[in-house]
């Protein structure tokens, strides 16, 4: 007799050995048709899986979040297979799962061109409504090389042979075709019907260049058309939106060789910045935040005292002068603690908060970098918070509160809280890392919030809140963070006196709101599709003549509104009205003013928005009076 515990907790009896797919057949027709694979004792297998004893079941169905990953490792082979019957002696090589899709690596007498997707795709759904059954098989690894040389797929035999030679291996076989894989996948390859191919590109086996180039199909997998269809969409927004493109059409930044990972800003590009930062300075002075400013460049052995050297090393740049060793700040926490030991400091004085626009520089991979979103060279709205334990929830709560406004104030407004939990690599014992978990887990729960926990995120030095916000076309950006570090402050020698007296090391918070200026400012751009609120906006109005009359009146108009403040320029080209109009939307100015002879005379322009909204004549006043209530708002 085997016993199967369903998840609700009731049991179901069997006389016999049973399947995962008998286990949901018992529990209804609906369910075993469902099934896609299960979880036995918490251990995901397929749904042919023999159970011979009692066990934990739970049935797997596109509601189950392994599902996706399920799919997409299933439709890999799905397109693996119809590769095959398209292009006979093509060999198939590493298939994997990755974000939103997969891709698979093929050895072939030409390259793949896109021109092939279509057919492979359309080759794709004949094999889904074949429905071919999905089988799994285990061979020793000897008996593996042998198979698949046998087929001619000397790749797969290659892979296989770096496998220790005691494992068993198993293979998946649907109509034809074969292929290593751990699985699971679904029972057939009906199952499979939300996927498109995405794009081409060349690989070079084992990513060697001195290596064949193979080439690698690109593809995307969905629980039903629905999404499929709302990822297409998102990829088309964000092609849009690619803060890349609109950089260098609304002038921006640019980037070049000679300065890789770092930014050349232009003046509309600076203009944004300094909004950003001029902004977020008010926060610092409404939180209680003193700015201050460190030096860029460090002797080595200080970012050994902090545990950089150990920890992050590989990920800074460094210089020499006079037979010593520097480095470029990759963080500005050090930096702050320099600060805070100059003077003897007194529990009365904390919390003590410190603000700096700090730049940094991180040797990132030139393969990760990324536009602005990735660079070398960024500025971060960095804060350290010199703490009592006792003051670590109030000032956690406390942040909380001025992220959340500051994310609404730029137009975000769904926020996810995750808590990143200590890393293998770190500094300091477990009953540190414990306080400094539970202390965070404490002040986030004072707060109301709910977060999910994200094990072995956290950095080097401690556990770390992160805010990870979703922009207007649904993806998710991770900015802000606020991390607790009990050991950096004693390992630099950070100490104040008690109330009884006594020197204690300070608790050190690290928190930032934006993060990289330069990543927010892609984010934004992205997330509005270049068409930044008027407060944001590096120019927030352009004044326009119809006819060389009006020019001394267009002169007056825009000098009167950057008196008042306002970003504004004027544009007396000798060119038709309309053509400017045109020209100024497609550089997404806000307000567009034109004035003609009617408008002279009344003291009055006419006023057009960038979506082609005509709000018709009004005082200058009043449209003074609509601006400054807009950027207040």
């Amino acid at each position: 007799m085997i016993e199967i515990t369903l998840p609700d907790g009731s049991k179901r009896p069997f006389d016999h050995p049973v399947t995962v797919q008998d286990v949901a057949a018992s529990i209804g027709a609906g369910l075993a048709k469902a099934t896609l694979a299960g979880k036995v004792d918490g251990r995901l297998v397929d749904a042919s899986f023999a159970i011979g004893h009692d066990a934990s079941v739970q049935i797997v169905t596109e509601k189950s979040p392994e599902a996706l990953e399920i799919l997409r490792h299933s439709t890999a082979h799905l397109m693996g297979q119809a590769v095959q019957r398209l292009f006979p002696g093509a060999q198939v090589t590493i298939g994997p799962v990755i974000d939103n899709g997969f891709y698979y690596d093929f050895a072939y007498e030409r390259p793949f061109t896109p021109e092939d997707l279509p057919k492979i795709e359309a080759e794709m759904h004949k094999l889904v409504a074949e429905q071919l059954p999905v089988t799994r098989s285990v061979k020793s690894r000897d008996e593996a090389v042998a198979f698949f040389r046998g087929l001619g797929e000397s790749y797969k035999a290659e892979i296989i042979q770096g496998i220790p030679a005691a494992e068993d291996l198993s293979l998946y076989s649907q109509g034809e075709f074969t292929d290593l894989c751990r699985g699971p996948h679904v029972p057939n390859t009906g199952k499979l019907h939300s996927f498109k191919l995405m794009k081409v590109a060349g690989a070079y086996w084992r990513g060697d260049s001195s290596n064949a180039m193979l080439s690698r199909i690109y593809g995307t997998a969905w629980l039903n058309d629905k999404d499929l269809k709302a990822y297409l969409y998102q990829l088309e927004e964000a092609e849009k939106r690619d803060h890349r493109k609109l950089g260098k059409q609304l002038d921006l930044f640019h980037q070049q060789e000679e300065s890789p990972g770092m930014v050349f800003w232009h003046p509309n590009g600076w203009a944004i910045w300094q909004q950003v930062e001029q902004y977020m300075r008010g926060v610092y002075r409404k939180s209680g935040y003193q700015e201050v400013r460190c030096p860029m460049v460090l002797d080595v052995s200080l970012w050994k005292k902090s545990g950089h050297w150990d920890n992050y090393k590989e990920n800074m740049f460094f210089t020499e002068s006079e037979k010593h060793t520097f480095a470029l700040k990759p963080m500005n926490c050090p930096g702050h603690v320099q600060i805070f030991n100059e003077g003897l400091r007194s529990y009365r004085d904390l919390p003590l908060r410190y603000g700096e626009f700090g730049g940094c520089h991180r040797n990132e991979p030139s393969g990760a970098l990324h536009g602005i979103m990735r660079v070398r060279a960024f500025t971060q709205d960095d804060g350290h918070i010199f703490c009592t334990p006792g003051q670590i929830e109030s000032e956690v709560t406390e942040f909380h509160r001025q992220a959340m406004q500051v994310y609404a104030d730029f137009g975000f407004n769904d926020i996810d809280v995750a808590l990143a939990l200590r890393p293998d690599k770190r500094i300091g014992g477990d009953d540190v890392w414990d306080r400094a978990e539970a202390a965070l887990r404490g002040a986030l729960s004072a707060a109301g919030v709910k977060w999910t926990e994200l094990p072995g995120e956290g950095a080097f030095y401690g556990p770390k809140i992160e805010y990870h916000m979703k922009d207007s076309i649904g993806r998710d950006w991770q900015v802000g963070t606020m991390q607790v570090d009990f050991m950096m402050p004693e390992r630099l020698g950070a100490e104040y006196v008690d109330e009884h007296s006594q020197k204690r090391h300070p608790v050190m918070l690290h928190r930032a709101i934006v993060g990289s200026m330069e990543r927010f400012i892609g984010i934004l751009i992205e997330h509005h599709a270049g068409l930044l609120p008027a407060w944001l906006a590096p120019l927030q109005a352009v004044v326009l003549n119809i006819t060389d009359a009006q020019a001394g009146y267009v002169r007056e108009v825009t000098q009167a509104l950057v008196d008042k403040g306002f970003r504004v320029q004027s544009d007396l080209r000798n060119e038709k009205v309309g053509y400017k109009i045109r020209e100024h939307t497609l550089q997404k100015v806000p307000y567009l003013l034109v004035v003609g002879d009617r408008e002279r005379e009344r003291g009055a322009v006419s006023v057009r928005t960038r979506s082609g909204e005509d709000l018709g004549s009004m005082p200058l006043a009043g449209f003074v009076e609509r601006l400054e209530t807009e950027i207040r708002r």
